[in-house]
């Protein structure tokens, strides 16, 4: 019976990872193999286990009990997530994030590489390394009208964005699973993944720069201001970032789940956006029509309506599909063989994971969607809250993925809206991705260790 669970798995694995060439979303597979592994082990009466992270041994669980567990731990990601999507959403409904354009004010390639990046770099860390990378390309395609340049910037925001939502607890989908699922605490997951993320994002940069692409400067107006659609968009966009930005201090300080913090945040948000729509302006919509002056438009469903959904039910369907396999004590079982079978590089003396199991989750990631990776992982490992081994997969998951563009939600984003080849980015960018990896992992190990050994 358990090898018809890993056929399905591995099906169903399949179709998500070649979803473009299939041309059937992810989430339907996700779902599918989600509902499939449940019932066979219902039906199969197969016995469910819980891992016991003290002892670091399976004990037997009821079914009922281990769904509900599961569903409750999903729910928490989940509802999270629809909060953060909508502080987006409202700030975009203002046209608020028009305001960054303004910061951009030089035409030298150099500067202007340096000023994507590091924009994309901390965006990402906060509205998430997906939205970052659409509110930053549509601002690319604003400021420099040469394709083929543009593309090359759009690399390096999928590498800088990549980066950024690594050592954020907000900032990438699962680094935030990691820290709602109590494996990491925001404090220690930036202490120890900042310095690390910064030198993946700007590796990459630098030898970029030797590249004849990026000398020389673009030809635009950049002194020319494009009347705002909203007078409070500046306003909604620290507004929405501040608000986003408070809810690992509310988990903080009252130590309740993070979706509790940023509902609070939403329901503020919110409410400056309905009063903000109940006063006399002008804004268009997205089909380019413009609302009657005074005419009152709920900003809250409006950007209910733009959320996505089909992100949601993917994230349902693939983690509780992973928790099955944890169930069954799959996961628990494979870990322990990896672990024996790769060789241990970290520093002797202090019991953990082999770092080339996390450094194999981080080129996995660039393959398949880092969100069973890091969801396996999470069901794999018995090591206690904050252990490195956490802040190495927290790294590793969240910037592997930018070796390939359809490594990333932030690469399949860019793709779509650039238009990138998939050939074209793995010759030409591929390797700046691999550099700032491997730079980045070597400067986190050497961290950790001269931590672990003082």
């Amino acid at each position: 019976m358990e090898t018809i669970i890993i056929i399905v798995f591995f099906v169903g694995y399949l179709a998500i990872t070649l979803e473009h060439n299939l041309k059937i979303d992810k989430l339907i597979p996700a779902l599918a193999m989600m509902a499939i592994l449940w019932a066979v082990i219902s039906l199969a009466h197969l016995p469910v286990f819980e891992v016991n992270t003290d002892l670091k041994e399976l004990e037997p669980a009821h079914l009922d009990e281990m769904l509900l567990h599961h569903l409750g731990k999903t729910a928490e990601i989940l509802v999270f997530l629809l909060g953060a999507m909508t502080i987006v959403e409202i700030i975009d409904y203002f046209d608020g994030f028009a305001t960054i354009k303004g910061y951009i004010r030089t035409r030298k390639k150099s500067k202007l590489l340096w000023l994507f990046s590091i924009l994309a770099f901390v965006l990402s860390a906060i509205i998430d390394n997906l939205t970052a990378t659409i509110v930053l390309v549509t601002i690319l395609q604003k400021v420099i009208k040469e394709r083929e340049l543009r593309l090359w910037f759009a690399g390096m925001i999928i590498i800088a964005a990549n980066a950024g939502g690594a050592w954020s607890p907000i900032g990438d989908v699962t680094t935030t699973m990691l820290w709602i699922g109590n494996k990491v605490s925001a404090a220690q997951l930036i202490e120890h993944v900042l310095i690390p993320s910064i030198v993946c994002m700007v590796v990459p940069v630098l030898f970029a720069l030797r590249y004849k692409v990026f000398k020389g400067t673009i030809d635009a107006d950049l002194e020319k201001e494009e009347k705002p659609k909203s007078p409070f968009g500046a306003t909604m966009l620290y507004l929405g970032l501040g608000s986003i930005v408070f809810v690992p201090f509310f988990k903080t300080i009252t130590h309740l789940p993070p979706y509790v913090g940023m509902m609070l945040s939403l329901a503020v948000v919110a409410t400056f956006a309905e009063i903000y729509t109940s006063a006399k302006f002008s804004i268009s919509s997205v089909d380019g029509s413009e609302s009657q002056e005074g005419a009152h438009h709920s900003a809250v469903h409006s950007s209910l309506s733009k959320i996505e959904l089909p992100s949601i039910l993917f994230f349902l369907g693939i983690l509780l599909a992973v928790a099955a396999l944890e169930s069954l004590g799959m996961l628990f079982h494979f870990a322990g063989a990896l672990d024996t079978t790769m060789p241990f590089l970290g520093t002797e003396g202090h019991e953990s994971v082999s770092d080339l199991v996390v450094l194999f989750l981080g080129v996995g990631s660039a393959v398949i969607d880092n969100v069973p990776l890091v969801a396996a992982s999470m069901g794999m490992f018995s090591v206690p809250i904050d252990d490195p081994v956490w802040h190495f997969i927290a790294y590793s998951a969240g910037t592997g993925g930018s070796m390939l563009i359809i490594g990333s939600a932030a690469g399949v984003v860019a793709m779509g809206m650039e238009k990138i080849d998939f050939f074209w980015y793995f010759k030409k960018i591929a390797w700046l991705a691999f550099l700032g990896f491997i730079a980045g992992a070597a400067a986190f190990i050497l961290i950790r260790n001269l931590v672990l050994n003082a």
